[in-house]
């Protein structure tokens, strides 16, 4: 059976999608040229430029997907939790288990912001994680009669606890103490 156009160059994207990743991850984005991303593909340079502007526009779609994922793990670890505090905690636990991942914190919390800025990452973010955690935080608000006023400052700061805490636990930081860290600034946030 004959693939559709449509199925080649998603098939192609996705390759080159992969390609790049293994290579930012290994050597950085910096030292990652467009040949070294096109032949690892397995395609050639034409075909990288058809399908992606130029390296950064490249690199912005690999961070993209990594961010999707790890908002995929978020809610999955957050589905089945019983109440606000806890579908926050289960969601903080699928944040750390999305960035165990290996590269994943070198392109979302290094390179990413160095590279595409902070304002482009934010926008992916913003696609994301940040909308569960902004959701999680607007149900702890009204379980607890906080003032919603303050929902996007905590989710800000919360966010940057998070990112914290990743680069930390990267860098041989203890996991679990990472996680009842965030539990106390869940509860903190919690009181009235």
């Amino acid at each position: 059976m004959r693939r559709s156009n449509k199925d080649r160059t998603d098939s192609m994207r996705l390759a080159l999608m992969a390609a790049a990743r293994g290579l930012f991850v290994e050597k950085g984005y910096a030292d990652t040229a467009t040949p070294e991303i096109a032949s690892a593909a397995g395609v050639t340079r034409g075909a990288l430029y058809h399908h992606f502007e130029d390296k950064k526009a490249l690199f912005a779609a690999v961070v993209a997907d990594e961010a999707r994922q790890v908002g995929v793990e978020i809610e999955a670890k957050a589905a089945g939790s019983s109440n606000a505090r806890e579908a926050l905690l289960d969601g903080a636990r699928g944040y750390f288990d999305a960035m165990a991942v290996p590269g994943r914190t070198r392109l979302l919390l290094l390179e990413g912001p160095a590279i595409l800025g902070l304002h482009s990452l934010q926008g992916i973010d913003a696609e994301h994680a940040e909308g569960s955690l902004k959701a999680g935080l607007a149900n702890l608000f009204a379980a607890t009669g906080k003032d919603p006023v303050l929902l996007g400052a905590f989710a800000q700061l919360l966010s940057a606890a998070f990112d914290r805490a990743a680069l930390a636990i990267e860098a041989g930081g203890r996991r679990d103490q990472y996680e009842a860290a965030i539990a106390a600034l869940v509860d903190g946030i919690s009181l009235r």
